[in-house]
């Protein structure tokens, strides 16, 4: 579509909608990065709250539109939810007609939302990007006014028929750094030689995590802890006992609420202990690593579980409910695993083979192909 007055297909900037968790915001920093290196102008259209790509991109000018979530809101929070949701479909309006992309890509989250909805409503094209195992409900919205629906995983649950057809198996782009890792040698552990575990709760880290793995880790045949080596990215909160328990343990570690060599610390572990949120899935992978995946019980749709049984029908990891999740269960997964590098190694082997490295080049195609019809 040429709105009057526009500038060209190939002139005009690509809208990016996302907020929220890094989730959304990762796959759309790649693909940003993607879209800069082949030329386009790109912005970032996102919720007051949300966060944007910073120092890291300078060159994507950020607009803020109001959006809010209902799901678990009472009465009350949803009226002003709504409320918030109808502003923030005028402020994307006026930014829409003044900006005039080429293409809008959502992806999932309330923040893309409005956005959207804006975008629709002035016959703009649109791209959904769904990073999980289980189409999101804002997505679920939007997709039967999308042109394409790029997926990270082949089997999306909760598609519509009607909106198969639509489907892109594109995958979830990931950092420049990860990418770098995909193809290495796998670290095989060797006998009487270190352990390397990596312990993450994603960005916020998660205190289950501080709960069970330490004592999980202090049970295990002191030949084994004495080769063991930890690095736990956990909450604020909770990083002296965690770091006392493995120092009680007489176990090497280190235990920070933030890791910002995450990609180096990939490259070296032998098992990772992890949430299944999208983007961790997506690194894993790419870096060839395994991981014993506990998904967040109170994530949308369960779709962390989703994400997990993805990884481990390929053979990538090993799922376990946070209900079993327990130091005892643990311990024996752990000593398991620890002792059996060729099950390790075959694992990461698993791992890369359902890697999607090139997502970023993958989802930019899509995009430009919606661009170019517009």
């Amino acid at each position: 579509m040429t709105m009057p007055g526009s500038a060209t297909a190939s002139t005009r900037p690509i809208a990016l909608a996302a907020g929220g968790t890094g989730g959304h915001l990762f796959p759309a920093e790649a693909l940003a990065h993607e879209l800069l290196a082949r030329g386009h102008q790109v912005v970032l259209m996102t919720d007051r709250r949300g966060g944007a790509f910073g120092d890291r991109l300078a060159a994507v000018a950020v607009h803020r539109v109001h959006a809010a979530g209902v799901l678990g809101k009472t009465t009350a929070e949803r009226l002003k939810a709504t409320l918030l949701l109808g502003v923030g479909i005028i402020q994307a309006l006026w930014l829409l007609a003044r900006l005039k992309p080429a293409v809008v890509v959502g992806f999932g989250g309330y923040p893309s939302v409005p956005t959207l909805l804006a975008a629709h409503r002035i016959r703009l094209p649109t791209v959904l990007h769904e990073q999980n195992a289980v189409l999101g409900r804002a997505n679920r919205l939007l997709a039967p006014r999308a042109l394409k629906l790029a997926v990270a995983f082949t089997d999306t649950k909760a598609v519509r028929d009607a909106d198969r057809a639509k489907l892109v198996h594109t995958g979830n782009p990931v950092r420049a750094a990860v990418i770098a890792l995909h193809g290495r040698a796998y670290p095989e552990p060797q006998p009487g030689g270190v352990l390397r575990l990596l312990i993450t709760g994603g960005s916020q880290g998660a205190r289950v995590f501080a709960d069970v793995v330490p004592p999980a880790v202090a049970s295990l045949p002191l030949d084994m802890r004495s080769r063991l080596e930890v690095d736990h990215q956990c909450r604020p909160e909770d990083i002296e006992r965690t770091a006392l328990s493995y120092s009680e343990a007489g176990v090497r570690y280190e235990v920070a609420a933030f890791f910002s060599d995450m990609p180096a610390r990939l490259a070296r572990a032998h098992l990772a202990v992890c949430r299944a949120g999208a983007s961790t899935i997506a690194e894993l992978t790419v870096a060839g690593l395994p991981a014993i995946l506990v998904p967040l019980p109170s994530a949308a749709d369960d779709h962390q579980t989703a994400n997990a049984r993805e990884s481990e029908a390929a053979g990538a990891g090993w799922l376990i409910a946070q209900g079993d999740f327990t130091s005892s269960m643990l311990a024996r997964r752990l000593f398991e695993l620890l002792r059996s590098p060729d099950r390790l190694s075959a694992a990461a082997r698993a791992a890369q083979a359902v890697a999607v490295p090139d997502a970023a080049r993958r989802l930019a195609d899509v995009v430009q192909l919606a661009g170019a019809a517009a």
